[in-house]
C-alpha cells in the first residue's frame, strides 16, 4: 500500500472524532463548493486553522495541516493529468511550468476567494484579520485541505471533478493565465503580416459590483470579428479575445480557451 493510500486510510480513522458542535453552515458550504458531504468530521478538520486551537474548549482538536498535505497531493496529481492529456505537445520543463501557475500559493488563493472560503474557516480573530490584508496562506493552506476532505469522502473522481472545475472557471474567467505569450502582439503581427489591419477591441458589456467586475471585448479585424474573451479587467479581456482569435484562425493551436474548453 503506497504512501497516499495510508494516510488516506489513517485520516479516516482519526478526523472522526472532531466534535459536531463547532460553527459550520455545511448547507452553504456544499452549495459553494458544487458537493454533496457525507461525512462532516472530515470538512470540520478541514477548516479547522491551528489559531483556533487555543479558543476551544473541546480537547482533542487537531488542525488542518496534515490534510494540507494530502490535498496538496492530490492537486499536483488532477493538475499534472490534466495539463499532460490537454498538452501532448508540451515538453516536461513546459508542463511543469504550467502546473506551477495553477497550483501556487496566489492561485490556490484566488481558488479560495471565487468558493468564499473564508466565510466557513475556522480561526482566532487575529488570523482572520490578516485575510482582510490580503495574506494569501491560510486560503491557500485551507483550499489544499479541502481537497483532501473531498477525496476522502467521495474518492479520487470526485476531487478531481472538484479540482477541475475551479480550474476551468479560473482561466475561463480571465482570472488566470498559465502561459507567457502576449496574444495581442501575436495577433497583430499576424494581421499585420497577412495586410489585415489592426486588430480593434470593443467593450461588449462590463458587469458585477465594483469589487467583482467582468468585462467581454471583442476582437474585429478588418471587418470580421474573430473573437470574445471575458476577464476580470480590460486587459485580461482583451488578451483572453487574441487567444480565441488565434485559435480560430490556426495560428496558435494552444490559446487558452481552445485549452480549457
Amino acid at each position: 500500500m503506497g504512501l497516499l493510500q495510508r494516510l488516506s486510510r489513517h485520516l479516516r480513522n482519526t478526523v472522526r472524532s472532531t466534535p459536531s458542535e463547532l460553527p459550520v453552515d455545511f448547507e452553504r458550504l456544499q452549495e459553494q463548493i458544487g458537493y454533496s458531504i457525507r461525512d462532516r468530521s472530515l470538512f470540520y478538520r478541514a477548516l479547522l486553522h491551528r489559531s483556533y486551537l487555543q479558543y476551544s474548549q473541546t480537547k482533542d482538536l487537531k488542525s488542518n495541516e496534515r490534510m494540507e498535505f494530502l490535498g496538496d497531493s492530490v492537486l499536483n496529481l488532477v493538475v499534472g493529468e490534466y495539463l499532460y492529456h490537454n498538452f501532448p505537445e508540451a515538453t516536461e520543463g513546459e508542463l511543469t511550468k504550467f502546473r506551477a501557475r495553477l497550483v501556487n500559493r496566489k492561485a490556490l488563493a484566488l481558488y479560495a476567494r471565487e468558493i468564499d472560503l473564508w466565510n466557513f474557516i475556522l480561526m482566532s480573530a487575529g488570523a482572520a484579520q490578516t485575510l482582510g490584508k490580503g495574506s494569501d496562506s491560510i486560503l491557500a493552506d485551507t483550499y489544499e485541505a479541502l481537497i483532501a476532505a473531498v477525496y476522502l469522502d467521495g474518492g479520487y473522481w470526485e476531487s478531481r471533478r472538484f479540482v477541475e472545475r475551479q480550474v476551468l472557471a479560473a482561466v475561463q474567467k480571465g482570472l488566470l493565465d498559465i502561459m507567457d505569450e502576449n496574444y495581442k502582439s501575436m495577433l497583430l503581427e499576424y494581421s499585420q503580416a497577412q495586410g489585415m489591419g489592426l486588430p480593434r477591441y470593443n467593450l461588449i458589456k462590463e458587469e458585477g459590483p465594483d469589487h467583482d467586475r467582468s468585462f467581454t471585448v471583442e476582437v474585429v479585424v478588418g471587418k470580421k470579428a474573430l473573437g470574445t474573451g471575458v476577464g476580470k479587467n480590460k486587459k485580461a479581456a482583451e488578451q483572453h479575445a487574441a487567444a480565441c482569435a488565434l485559435r480560430r484562425i490556426g495560428k496558435h493551436h494552444q490559446a487558452t480557451e481552445s485549452t480549457f474548453e
